[in-house]
Parts: C-alpha cells; sequence; structure tokens
C-alpha cells in the first residue's frame, strides 16, 4: 500500500485531529495575524513610504543605505520591497490556503519530520508568490520610469489605474482564472494528485510551489490591483484579501468570479468616463 493509501486509509488518528486543532490551527492563524500587526506597525511608522512603494532613496535610513551598500540604488529597494511583499502575502494568500495546509497537516501527521515538511510546503508557496512579486516590482518601476519620460503619460497617469482595474475584471471571465481557481478550490484532491510521500522535503517544497502557481494564476490580477489602490492601504488589502477568500473556500464562491468582474469593469469605465 502507498504511503497515500495508507495516510488516506488509516485517517488521522484522535490525538492527531486534536493536536490539529490544538497546535495547527491557532499556529496558522497567529502568523496571519503577526503579518496584519506587523504591516499596521509599519504603515503608521516613519518608513511607512516604504510599504508604500515611496522614493525610498530620498532621505532616512534606506537613503544611507543606498550610498554605503554596493548597488545599492537596486539592492537596498529590492530587498525592503521583499520584505513588504512577503508580509503581504502571508497576510493576504494564507488564510485563502488554509484547506491546503489543513489537508497536508491531516496527511502527514503521522510524519516524525511533519512540521519540517508542513514549512518547506509553506515555503515552496511564498517562494513562487515571491517571485511574481518581484516581477511585478519590476513592472512596476517601468511603469514609473516610462511616466517620468513621457509628459503626456504624466498627466494622465490615471489611465494606468483605470487599465490595471479594467485588466482585472476581464481577467475574472477568463479560461485560466477559472480552471486555477478549480485547482485551488479541490486542495484535497490536489495534494492526493502530486504528494507521492518519497523524497519528502524536496516533494514537499515542490507541492507548495506548485499550488502557489495555481495560486498565482488565480489571483494575479487581483492582487495587480495593489499597485493601483496603493500596496500600503491595509482596508483595501483586507478587502482583497477576504474577496480571495471567499473565492477559494466558500461553498459558492466560484459563483463570485462574475460579478466581481463585472464590478471591476463598471469600475474602470466610471474612472474613464469621470475624467475629461
Amino acid at each position: 500500500m502507498s504511503a497515500i493509501g495508507g495516510a488516506a486509509a488509516a485517517g488521522p488518528r484522535p490525538s492527531s485531529a486534536s493536536r490539529h486543532r490544538r497546535v495547527f490551527l491557532p499556529l496558522l492563524a497567529a502568523l496571519v495575524a503577526l503579518a496584519w500587526v506587523a504591516l499596521w506597525a509599519w504603515g503608521r511608522s516613519p518608513y511607512g513610504s516604504y510599504l508604500d512603494h515611496g522614493d525610498w532613496m530620498t532621505s532616512g535610513p534606506a537613503a544611507f543605505l543606498c550610498r554605503v551598500v554596493p548597488a545599492g540604488e537596486v539592492v537596498v529597494p529590492a530587498v525592503l520591497y521583499s520584505a513588504a511583499w512577503i508580509l503581504m502575502t502571508a497576510a493576504m494568500m494564507l488564510p485563502t490556503t488554509l484547506p491546503l495546509f489543513n489537508a497536508f497537516d491531516r496527511l502527514t501527521a503521522q510524519r516524525p519530520d511533519h512540521g519540517r515538511l508542513l514549512a518547506l510546503l509553506g515555503l515552496g508557496y511564498m517562494t513562487v508568490w515571491g517571485a511574481f512579486g518581484l516581477l511585478a516590482h519590476v513592472l512596476h518601476g517601468a511603469v514609473l520610469s516610462l511616466i517620468g519620460s513621457v509628459p503626456t503619460l504624466a498627466w494622465h497617469g490615471w489611465l494606468i489605474g483605470a487599465a490595471t482595474i479594467a485588466l482585472a475584471g476581464a481577467f475574472q471571465f477568463s479560461r485560466l482564472k477559472r480552471r486555477c481557481l478549480e485547482k485551488c478550490r479541490t486542495p484535497l484532491s490536489f495534494v492526493i494528485e502530486h504528494w507521492r510521500g518519497q523524497a519528502q522535503a524536496r516533494h514537499a517544497f515542490t507541492l507548495g510551489a506548485h499550488h502557489g502557481l495555481f495560486c498565482v494564476g488565480c489571483c494575479w490580477a487581483l492582487m495587480l490591483l495593489m499597485f493601483a489602490l496603493g500596496a500600503g492601504s491595509l482596508g483595501w488589502m483586507l478587502l482583497l484579501a477576504a474577496v480571495m477568500a471567499t473565492e477559494k473556500n466558500a461553498p459558492w464562491g466560484h459563483r463570485l468570479s462574475t460579478p466581481l468582474g463585472v464590478a471591476l469593469l463598471a469600475w474602470a469605465v466610471i474612472l474613464v468616463a469621470s475624467h475629461p
């Protein structure tokens, strides 16, 4: 009998179920809460502009580091941005993946390296989102550079925000969105399909990364809204996190995609119509 078959057939023992309720769920909730608190504290600190993609090289400790660190004008903003993005991802996306961690936790509960496997699953997931964040950061920098070099765009920068909102709305109707959302909504099937129980560390990381790819495929357009709405806005982050968690986890969540897409497209049209 395979490792999956044995685990699935036996199911978690009562002690494992009790540990799951007493340890795993509170720990994940505490991690998410800590990420939100850290974002809130960062946003209210004198360095809140770093969280909101401000000019990190003009003043403060970041400006000093940019001057003294080799290639600091590139490295320091990238490190600060990466830290902010990881916090945002932990706060916004971990709640949406609770069913994945829940299924994997129960499946591997009897393994002696259970905790390490869970950590590797999360690391693989966060690695994919981190790569997406760096790509978005490069794209954001390119857009800002383009705006700075083209006066017409500088005077009509709101068009980029409207286009981002319209893109997020249109994506809600795409085949890629539906396919990735279906994978995200069936985590147990996903784990059973991809977990072989061999070379456990590597497969746990790969499983998290693989699921992260589908998660990015499902939510990338909504996450790009953070650049249009303000990356440091906790209110918008909370709203988007609630929307994505509902889409993935609620029994009726898949029905949210269409009205959400309509609402975003309507918002983009209103923005365009309200500007001369």
